[in-house]
């Protein structure tokens, strides 16, 4: 007879109950990659979504392998919950990454190209090109390639040279004597990053776009390079360094300990090589010896192996119907382009759901503060905001004014430090107070704090949001924003200013969950208030919406509330090492990930709370680093019609049977396809249908 153990003693500290975190991120690529093969996508969306699977997939090397490579050669006892050890780990990301790059080309030869063709929009290859095509690309190439190019042979004198991460190269053979009498044998050409990687060609027939790649036009001609010489091959390759940058927390200045780490992000450690699929053996033996690296690092691609670079087509062609439909965001009411932002948010707290809606009042809440003569004080926190802004305009303009500005600028934004550093000279000059945080601790959190005087009182306003103060990727990610001047808000909000800018001990908050602090153990304890419930036989539930959930302990919390009974319903976009469904620990779990036009970005935690709903909006999601080594708001959603408003999005996304995928007990992600479903449901698009204007083509 076999026994049964009973629920309260199952350990979940089992490995088998987590998803491994790098495993589950590559499952997030492979579901945005099934995007690029959906029909029923606009045909250059279907290209944008391969491009940034590609993308992704780079940063994934530059960051996950190569700190987990790191791990491995400092034997730094680098353990996760689902306890794979790590190099077993490298050997199933090579497993699965290795299938994703085939399915990657696969759809890239045999979906794509020939969906372009078919709307006479052609990636040519060398051998389709045409006498008058032959002749203009020779033309090119002789006026605008050549002279920039640098071969550089391999010999005693000459040794293998610097390769730049994720640039294009190429290794060739040649043989012959050259004009000293030396023996050619190998030559490294690297493609400069001024030339562009992508060519649009003139037609002939007026009707089609004609594109060719850089790398076929330096095959074409690659033996001009070796005048007198014979070329016995050439062979793209492309390799992917190690791009983390570590600083050290005893340093003087972290930003100029930062510019001295931006400068060896290029030339870090060889993570990764590309080559194309005809590469001999022997050549590929060569290269990963020189950067030293094994099998388990090579990616053999059919096609150019910067796939991402396709981008540039999606950009370049004006082809509305071959696109998603434009739309205009409407204004969140009551704000209105004549609204003057400080009398209608001291009426109301103003919810914003981005892009549906427009980003356009937080820029012009930061312009009527420059302006306003009333306004004392501006505070705010940046993290990603793109070299060209609005919003660092306005507090330009601000700081110029006379007005007390400061900007708390997270220099270690990843990719984003150079530009961080450049908007913090530009702020510097102007006259605002910069800061960087605190060392080892990222600032993520989202927030501006506007000091107004009025009727000799000085009041406080305020912007919270989940995303990030950038106007472009306001475009393209769904985000919450906020307005407010609560009291109690603003003031938390105050507190925290003063501690990333000062010296403060942890301050006490009267709303605002902060990371590194309050916001773990209270998600923690809401987890474990809607399990007591549910124990007791009352309803209990929990809804979540964010980026990534890989926190152990905080996975254990929701098992043990599912234990229970409680309902838990989980839309991660990205990675999640929870497995739902599993008998007798997370039956009561559902987790689905929504893929779709727009990058799902807000994180969002509402908690049943005995029918007083707990609801908040966050800029963290539920990972170590976001608890632990950031700082993070969770901001609560107090007014009831905001309330009402995001669980009813909220029921919209939990609907959806177009762009959500279901995660499995076994780790994998079905499409939602239930039976019950009687019309189809696509939360993106009602969204849009609700909050904007669709501009028609």
């Amino acid at each position: 007879m076999t026994s049964v153990t009973p629920i309260n003693e199952i350990d979940l500290n089992q490995p088998e109950l987590f998803i491994n975190r790098e495993l589950s991120q590559l499952k997030f690529n492979t579901r945005v990659l099934e995007q690029a093969k959906q029909a029923q996508c606009p045909l250059l969306e279907r290209l944008k979504f391969l491009c940034i699977c590609c993308s992704n997939l780079d940063e994934f090397f530059e960051i996950r392998v190569g700190g987990l490579k790191q791990h491995i050669e400092y034997s730094t006892g680098y353990s996760t919950a689902d306890n794979i050890p790590p190099k077993a780990l490298l050997n199933k990301i090579h497993q699965d990454a290795t299938q994703l790059v085939h399915d990657q080309y696969h759809l890239f030869n045999h979906g794509i190209i020939p969906a372009l063709a078919d709307q006479n929009i052609h990636l040519l290859p060398r051998e389709k090109w045409t006498k008058q095509q032959k002749q203009w690309i020779y033309n090119y190439f002789i006026e605008q390639v050549e002279p920039v190019l640098s071969p550089m042979g391999i010999d005693p004198g000459h040794p293998f040279p610097s390769i730049i991460n994720k640039s294009l190269n190429f290794i060739v053979e040649v043989g012959g004597v050259d004009a000293f009498g030396r023996d050619g044998y190998l030559a490294i050409v690297q493609a400069p990053r001024s030339l562009p990687r992508i060519i649009n060609i003139p037609s002939e027939d007026k009707k089609s776009e004609n594109f060719v790649f850089l790398s076929s036009i330096i095959h074409a001609h690659v033996c001009d390079l070796f005048d007198g010489l014979d070329v016995h091959g050439c062979y793209q390759f492309r390799i992917t360094r190690n791009s983390d940058l570590y600083v050290e927390d005893e340093i003087d200045d972290l930003r100029l300990a930062l510019e001295g780490e931006l400068a060896s992000r290029k030339y870090g450690v060889a993570v990764r090589l590309e080559t194309s699929v005809n590469t001999p053996p022997h050549l590929i033996d060569y290269l990963l010896q020189q950067f030293q690296l094994s099998e388990k690092d090579l990616y053999r691609v059919n096609g150019p192996v910067n796939l991402d670079r396709l981008l540039n087509i999606y950009e370049l062609l004006d082809r509305p119907t071959l696109k998603y439909p434009n739309f205009k965001a409407k204004l969140p009411l009551p704000i209105t382009n004549e609204s003057n932002l400080f009398k209608v948010i001291s009426r109301e707290d103003v919810l914003m759901h981005h892009p549906y809606q427009s980003f356009a009042p937080v820029i012009n809440l930061l312009d009527q503060a420059a302006k306003d003569p009333k306004v004392l004080a501006i505070k705010q926190t940046l993290y990603r905001t793109g070299a060209r802004s609005r919003i660092v305009d306005a507090l330009v303009e601000a700081a110029k004014s006379g007005k007390e500005v400061t900007v708390v600028i997270e220099l270690m934004a990843r990719f984003d430090e150079a530009a961080n550093i450049t908007l913090a000279s530009r702020l510097q000059k102007a006259g605002a107070h910069v800061v960087y945080g605190i060392v080892g601790i990222k600032t993520h959190a989202k927030m501006i704090l506007i000091v107004r005087r009025e009727q000799g009182k000085l009041i406080r306003y305020a912007h919270l949001g989940t995303g990030n103060y950038h106007q472009n990727t306001a475009k393209l990610y769904t985000d919450y924003g906020m307005f407010t001047c609560d009291p109690k808000i603003t003031l938390d909000l105050h507190e925290m200013f003063l501690q990333l800018t000062s010296f403060t001990k942890i301050p006490r908050l009267s709303d605002i969950l902060q990371a590194p602090f309050t916001l773990y153990k209270t998600i923690i304890e809401y987890i474990d208030k809607e399990a007591q419930r549910a124990a007791k036989g009352r309803k209990a539930k929990i809804i979540a919406q964010m980026n990534s959930l890989t926190e152990p302990h905080l996975i254990q919390a929701l098992y043990r509330a599912s234990q229970k009974g409680v309902e838990i319903k989980l839309i991660v976009r990205g990675q999640c090492c929870l497995r739902p469904g599993v008998h007798g620990v997370s039956e009561n779990i559902e987790v689905r990930s929504i893929i779709g036009r727009f990058l799902e970005h807000p994180r969002i935690f509402y908690f049943y709370n005995g029918g007083r709903t707990k609801l908040y909006c966050s800029s963290a999601d539920w990972m170590d680093r976001n608890f632990f080594r950031r700082v993070e708001t969770a901001w609560p959603i107090k007014q009831r019609a905001n309330k009402k408003r995001i669980l009813d999005e909220l029921k919209l996304y939990l609907s959806d049977n177009q762009n959500a995928w279901l995660l499995q007990a076994d780790g994998n992600y079905v499409k939602d396809q239930s039976k019950e479903i009687k019309k189809p449901i696509m939360a993106q698009s009602l969204l849009l249908d609700r909050y904007a204007v669709i501009k028609k083509t």
